[in-house]
């Protein structure tokens, strides 16, 4: 065990730590991504059998679009191309043999497959995925290896920000392997829509491909075509945006990864780079993903209860927070940061604990806000 172990402790030390956090916290918020790390790193499956499996499992949950064989090969063997470098594709007979073997117990996958038309293939259930599968006992032994040698790095500067998602990751295996209750609850919604995009869009930030995204906001009635430039990945709240510039345009743009419809890697296209985007000073003075552009940092001061005094001052509300004045009822503190939506939503998060003091325009606002609300839980008098 212990020549195993260094040999791929060598291993680890010439991969980039980003990609290793990557892999642990993405885990963290997805079953998707917990499943994708296990197969990448661990899984004695074949490797280029699993990378079609997976692609065909991600095109047969896109019901966006009607998939043919035909189509299914195409996605194979571009994701075999991106992921291996292999260039000579995949024959018709491999992938019809995938999908026999996806339909079938052999890998505990019993994939719902249909064909509809004689030529459309898709998902009779459309919550399935094969990502969604228990792990086996072997599985999570090998796991559990990968865990222990992530631990041994923990004393390294380089790793020491991984600590915590190291101990996030043996909770989620000590807890699959025993069956009893978790040590550490991590906040998820497993229905939030998007993750399955993370992966590949996550490639396409390290390799520096551009995007073509079928993108619908919510304001907007149908989904529109961009051509993006991803910089970033960010995650707020639960919430992941991808972050960038538009292929006619210089500012920078969120996109949020719930709202994408569809998207395709541009392998051709020219990407465009800013090489002065810095994601630290970019978001220095904002709460969110949110940045005004042309708004300076204001000075916000905040009135705070005593009974939500303690929450605030040990999880500030911004690193820019201090305390301006101590009050027999509360404490008053002031933050310097940009205003906006996501500072007004977790102003009023708190309800009356707290109050907006200035300046006159944010506490403007958010008494408009509060007045438009408290006339929906007006009691109508007879």
């Amino acid at each position: 065990m212990s020549h195993k172990v260094n040999h791929l402790q060598r291993a680890f030390c010439h991969i980039d730590a980003t990609k290793i956090s990557y892999y642990c916290a993405v885990f963290l918020r997805s079953r998707y991504f917990f499943l994708f790390f296990l197969k990448k790193c661990v899984m004695p499956v074949n490797r280029n059998a699993l990378i079609r499996y997976t692609t065909i499992d991600k095109c047969l949950r896109n019901r966006y679009r009607k998939w043919t064989l035909e189509d299914l090969i195409e996605a194979c063997s571009d994701a075999l191309y991106e992921f291996e470098g292999i260039d000579k594709g995949v024959s018709r007979r491999t992938v019809q043999m995938d999908i026999q073997m996806m339909r079938s117990e052999k890998l505990g996958y019993n994939a719902p497959i249909i064909v509809i038309d004689k030529k459309h293939y898709t998902y009779n259930d459309p919550e399935y995925s094969i990502t969604q599968l228990p792990l086996s006992e072997q599985d999570l032994n090998k796991l559990s290896d990968a865990v222990e040698i992530l631990k041994q790095f923990q004393s390294f500067s380089h790793f020491k920000e991984m600590t915590g998602l190291i101990q996030k990751l043996e909770n989620k295996v000590y807890t699959e392997h025993t069956q009893s209750r978790p040590i550490i609850h991590i906040d998820k919604n497993e229905r939030l829509k998007g993750l399955e995009h993370l992966n590949e869009l996550f490639q396409a930030v390290l390799k520096k491909q551009v995007v073509k995204i079928e993108y619908q906001s919510f304001k907007a009635k149908q989904a529109g075509r961009i051509y993006f430039n991803p910089f970033l990945l960010k995650e707020y709240n639960n919430r992941w945006f991808l972050i960038g510039k538009m292929k006619k345009g210089d500012a920078i743009m969120n996109l949020a990864l719930d709202r994408i419809h569809s998207y395709e890697l541009m392998e051709q296209m020219p990407f465009k780079d800013d090489p002065d985007f810095n994601p630290d000073v970019y978001y220095e003075n904002v709460i969110g993903v949110t940045v005004n552009k042309g708004l300076l940092p204001r000075t916000i001061k905040i009135f705070v209860d005593n009974s939500n005094k303690p929450y605030v001052l040990t999880k500030p509300l911004h690193w820019s927070q201090c305390t301006v004045e101590d009050r027999p009822d509360g404490v008053v503190i002031a933050i310097k940061v940009v205003p906006n939506y996501e500072l007004e939503r977790l102003i009023l998060g708190f309800g009356d604990g707290i109050e907006v003091l200035s300046p006159p325009s944010m506490r403007k606002q958010i008494a408009k806000v509060i007045e438009k609300s408290s006339k929906k839980y007006s009691i109508q008098t007879e």
